[in-house]
Parts: structure tokens; sequence; C-alpha cells
């Protein structure tokens, strides 16, 4: 045996080290089933559906227990190559995906966080795409759409406005996949900018639009959140690096703010899968030069993970009945905070709730029964990877299901249409502003 040989392969990385280059289709399924292969105690890839041309929507599971949810182990995920011109997400992505599972059991921030996380990485949505760019460009390539032409992020149902488009099959994969995970947050990666930028990316009288602005219930958890990344990422926060964009103070912006859009997948996220989700442009050049990737990779990295650690914020759960049983699709709400489409428990009687410190009342409501009302206090000072946990048992005997309830999703139409334009997603929100700036400056 030849044995200097097989130290060295001992020694070796259970990885090849990623290079700085662009991986064509071909080349990231094979990184990626090698990851699967090499760390499948902490990692699960499978795909949710193809593209138009047959090509696998993959995802990767990095967790202590990839392959199946856990309660009190809160979802997140990262989405990149909606449009397949904008490419340095998809590259970041396979990096990060190599950084976390080369840093297990080494570095013990990213232990606790693959300890207390399911984090789900989708590195392409879009990959019939990114393999039809012939002629990279920063501006636009034949690319951005999918194979049949269509936008993605501009094929999802809109909460202000019929979005009457041909629901495409990367979308409808994506749907499908948010109704299997409890999702809590999100983030999806762009290109052709460098801003955090957060919901609604549509809007109404309500929502602020008279204001240029639509802003969410969560509104100062979502500028909390943008600025966590921006903040992170030398380039981005000054708001100012692409010269021929809009300045962007601090970093961040509200989406509608930015521009109106119709059928985004933020907007969808948070109104219709429960998870806060926010839109990353990560570089003025929508394909840069593979040399440029390095730079991206070290302006990246310590935002990448500092984002995922918030899904930890505020406070998660079970409600129960007073037999112990796990109570599915109850509305567990914060008081003056309501969504349009309400927060419910999953089918184990989990709430996750992303909140900033402070005091809050929660509206626990079963149909046919008072609502349960309780207080939480959020601290300053999260524990470690890990929400407050605040149990709720209701004081009735019975599980939901034999409660007569009616279809708990909510219809996927314009909700906000007909709402009242006295709505508190109008009023300022320069407190709630400056107090989620204190918090990060702080923490």
């Amino acid at each position: 045996m030849d044995f200097p040989c097989l130290w060295l392969g001992l020694l070796l990385p259970l990885v090849a080290a990623l290079d700085f280059n662009y991986h064509h289709q071909e080349g990231m399924e094979a990184f990626l089933k090698t990851v699967a292969q090499n760390y499948s105690s902490i990692t699960h890839l499978h795909s949710i559906g193809k593209s138009v041309k047959g090509r696998n929507l993959w995802v990767l599971v990095v967790g202590r227990f990839p392959k199946e949810h856990r309660i009190g182990i809160p979802e997140f995920k990262y989405v990149a190559n909606m449009h397949g011109d904008e490419t340095v997400g998809r590259e970041l992505l396979l990096h990060l995906i190599d950084y976390l599972v080369t840093s297990d059991g080494k570095d013990p921030e990213i232990t606790n966080l693959i300890n207390s996380t399911r984090i789900h990485i989708m590195p392409s949505m879009n990959p019939d795409g990114f393999e039809a760019v012939k002629k990279p460009d920063c501006y636009y390539s034949i690319g951005r759409e999918n194979y049949n032409q269509y936008d993605l992020n501009r094929n999802f149902p809109d909460a202000f406005e019929y979005n009457n488009v041909s629901r495409q099959p990367e979308t409808v994969a994506v749907m499908k996949w948010l109704k299997t995970e409890t999702f809590v947050l999100s983030a999806n990666l762009h290109g052709g900018a460098l801003v955090a930028s957060y919901p609604f990316d549509n809007g109404v009288q309500a929502t602020g639009a008279l204001y240029s602005r639509s802003l969410t219930p969560d509104d100062d958890v979502f500028q909390y959140l943008a600025h966590t990344y921006a903040s992170r990422n030398p380039n981005m926060k000054k708001g100012d690096e692409c010269k021929n964009k809009m300045n962007f103070p601090n970093g961040i912006t509200n989406g509608y703010s930015w521009y109106p859009l119709q059928g985004g997948m933020q907007d969808y996220n948070y109104i219709w899968a429960q998870c806060f989700e926010i839109t990353l442009e990560l570089s003025c050049c929508k394909y840069p030069r593979e040399e440029k990737l390095p730079s991206f990779w070290n302006n990246n990295k310590a935002s990448l993970i500092e984002y995922i650690k918030q899904v930890h914020l505020g406070v998660k759960g079970q409600v129960f009945d007073q037999n112990g049983n796990p109570l599915p699709n109850v509305i567990v709400e914060v008081q003056d905070r309501k969504h349009i489409c309400p927060y419910r428990t999953n089918k184990y009687g989990e709430y996750y709730l992303l909140l900033l410190p402070g005091s809050y009342i929660i509206n626990v409501t079963v149909p046919g029964h008072d609502p349960h009302i309780t207080k939480v206090i959020i601290p300053e000072k999260s524990q470690n990877f890990s929400a407050l946990k605040k149990d709720i048992l209701l004081p009735f005997q019975g599980q939901l299901d034999s409660i007569p309830v009616p279809n708990p999703s909510c219809p996927m139409i314009p909700l906000y249409r007909n709402l009242p334009d006295h709505s508190a997603a109008t009023k300022p929100s320069l407190f709630l502003f400056l107090v989620s700036l204190l918090h990060i400056l702080f923490k």
C-alpha cells in the first residue's frame, strides 16, 4: 500500500476547492451532487421541479436535520438567478454552500447556525435563461427571461392588481415548494444595482402609494433586515456605487419607492407564504467578468451569514389545546400589525413571528372560540441562535380538525384592492426606521 498517497488522501478536503468561475448547469449539478454525497449528514439535495427545457431546479438543504422539518427549527432560503443574465448571486450561493459545509465543526458560529436552522439554497431558478446567454452584457442579455420569454419576477400572483400572465413551470414549482415548508425568512439575489430592497414592490393608496412608497405592517423588521445585509457589505452601504443608478441611503430602499413591480416573488412570499423576503441587488453590472467574482464573495460573505441568523428574531412556539394536542391553522397575529392574509400555525401547530426587541400583544384566534390574548417581551439580546420560545395553551378541548374551519388559505387575488386607505402602513415610518438603525448600531 502506498502510505504517502493514503495520508495525502486523508488530508485533502472532501470537496475540491470551488473555483471562481461561472458554473453552467453541468458543472453546478456536479458540485451539488458531490457536496450532497460527501456531506450527507448535514445536506440534502433535491429538485423542486423542472424548467421549460427540462433542467432540474436544484435545492440543497444544509442543516443538522437536512431531510425533514423539526419542530422549533426555522426554515430559511436563498434563491438566485431568477433572471438568467444576473449571475453573481448564482456563484455566491455555490460558494456559500462550500463555506457552510467545510466550516461545520470548525467554526463555532457556522456550526451553531447549522445546528439551529434548515438552510435551503437554490442557486438557479432560471437555468434555461443562464444557458441562453451567449454575449454577456452589464445591462441586458438574451437570457434574462425563461425559455418562454417570461420574466419570472413578474410571474407570481399579485396582491394589488390582477396579474393575468401565463404561470411558468419555474414559478409553479416555487409556489408548490413554498407550501411544503414553513419558511420564515428569505432573500432573492439579483444584479444590475447595489441595494437591499424590501416589500412592498407593488402598492395601493392603503399601503402608502400616494407617498411614493408601499409599506408592510412589519416595516420596522424589513428595514432592519435590509440594513443587516447592506451594512456589512462595504460597497452596498455607501448607496451610490452604481454611477448610472439612483442613490440609496445606507444601501437600502423600499421596493415601490424604487419602482413599482407587479407579480414579484418577494411580495408573494410575504403575503401568501408567511415568509419575510427581501431582494438583494449585488452588482452594478449584471454579468461581470469572472475575475471579479472573488471580490464579490469577499464583500458579501459576512452579509450572507449574518442575514441567515436573522431567522431567529422574535418569537416562536406551538399552540396546543388543553389535552396537549398541537393545533394547525390557528391564526397567530401581533396586535396592530395584522397581515391581509392572516398568519397561521402549520400542521405541527407551530408559529414563527419575526419581531424586533420590545413588548407585543399576540392575538390567537380559533374559529368558533373567543380570541386568546397573550403578551410577550422580546429581549434586547436574542438567545443563542433561537427566537424567544412561547408555547400557547388554549382553554378548550378537542383538536382543531374536529371544528368546522373554512379553507384557511387566502385566495390568490388582489387582496389589497378594496382595503380602506387609513391603513397603518401609510403612517410615517421615520420612528421605526430610527429604532431599527439604533438596534443595528448597538447590537
